[in-house]
């Protein structure tokens, strides 16, 4: 069987870490971009790719390497959770009108820029390649802050526009077996997580490894009814279930719901 291709953008850490990790351990021939991908802690199976996903020219190159052939894109770029804290304090969720200008600036940037204009881009460039080999998958990682108020609006404001994104991706590609979905992780053991949750401001009881994400975006690339899930949202934890995906620690995390999270 021919090794299948996946790229995954924002893979330096975090949860395009894990996605990256997660897929190579499936089998899947993995590209990582990144704008310090040069030095991640990847294993060398995995091609990385040095590209800020905010220069456009960047990103025309990095899709280079896959001009031959691409299975999946995962868009994971993103950006907005530096600085959490300050003084001691966790004030990344303050209301939009306590916030320093400052940081509204600089989240609007990472978040929109890094993340949903970089995800648009990124799916561009994957669809002309996916096209003319009529299949493909693109995730959109995304979260539940796309339909109520978790941490602040403005990443309220990118979630919902990278659920909208997807839908409308979905609409157009799906002539051409093309499948698009927002996937959402639940509480996921990235570095910023954990330095958060050692000042208490997370528990971790139920939370996921970063290549958990990459188990389940494997195992839904092989589901023969992929096609009826594009344009949707998609809960990881809730794909596990489905399809008998377990952590790295061999543990099931139990989805969230709207209700839950």
């Amino acid at each position: 069987m021919e090794m299948r291709i996946t790229l995954v953008t924002g893979a330096s850490r975090g949860v395009g870490r894990g996605a990256a990790i997660g897929l190579a351990d499936c089998g899947f021939k993995v590209f990582a971009t990144g704008r310090t991908i040069a030095s991640a802690n990847l294993p060398d199976a995995i091609v990385r790719v040095p590209c800020d996903h905010l220069r456009d020219d960047q990103t025309a190159a990095a899709f280079a390497h896959v001009s031959d052939g691409l299975d999946v894109l995962v868009n994971s770029a993103w950006g907005g959770y530096e600085h959490m804290s300050e003084d001691g304090q966790f004030t990344w969720p303050l209301p939009f009108s306590e916030q320093p200008l400052h940081r509204l600036f600089n989240m609007w940037t990472s978040m929109m820029d890094a993340g949903v204009r970089a995800a648009f881009v990124a799916a561009s460039h994957a669809a002309r390649v996916m096209v003319p080999r009529k299949r493909g998958l693109i995730v959109n990682i995304s979260h539940w802050a796309a339909q109520k108020h978790i941490g602040n609006a403005i990443y309220g404001i990118s979630k919902a526009a990278t659920d909208k994104m997807t839908a409308d991706m979905a609409h157009e590609l799906r002539p051409h077996g093309i499948a698009v979905v927002s996937l959402y992780p639940g509480l996921v053991r990235t570095e910023l997580v954990m330095a958060a949750a050692a000042g208490g401001w997370f528990d971790l009881s139920n939370s996921e490894s970063p290549e958990f994400i990459g188990r389940v975006i494997a195992a839904l690339a092989d589901d023969p009814r992929l096609m009826e899930r594009s344009g949707k949202v998609c809960v990881a934890a809730a794909l596990a279930q489905e399809y008998g995906v377990s952590d790295v620690d061999g543990k099931h995390p139990a989805p969230l719901t709207l209700e839950t999270v």
